[in-house]
């Protein structure tokens, strides 16, 4: 059922890391000067998006640095905190179409457990 300006809400938002480190610093970062096409993977996941006409239902956001630069770029899909790493374009196009349309986390693409755990809740702190 649409809502009154017929904007569904999102099924899946994908955050995007732009974080980009100076030139000649040692950290790597998810868009990079040595990375040409890392530079224009948020482009391209907007562009699949609407070429598969789902743009309406799966909304690209750029996010500042999401804490694992070592395996970037990286994407977090929402729900599911679903962590993808070393992207390129081609694997995007499969997230799009395996995990967003398909329903199945590519699981080959996915951060490793080591570097990803289970969250811990914020009330279990305190």
């Amino acid at each position: 059922m649409m809502n009154m300006n017929g904007m569904p809400q999102p099924a899946f938002y994908i955050f995007k890391c732009q974080q980009s480190a100076p030139p000649g610093m040692p950290k790597p970062s998810c868009v990079s000067q040595n990375n040409p096409e890392s530079q224009e993977l948020f482009q391209h996941l907007g562009q699949e998006l609407m070429k598969k006409g789902i743009i309406a239902t799966t909304l690209p956001i750029q996010t500042g640095c999401l804490g694992r630069c070592q395996q970037g770029p990286v994407i977090l899909v929402e729900p599911g905190h679903t962590m993808y790493v070393n992207l390129t374009k081609e694997r995007i196009d499969r997230i799009i179409e395996e995990h967003i349309i398909g329903g199945n986390v590519v699981q080959e693409f996915v951060i490793d457990d080591s570097f990803w755990g289970e969250p811990i809740s914020p009330a279990s702190l305190v």
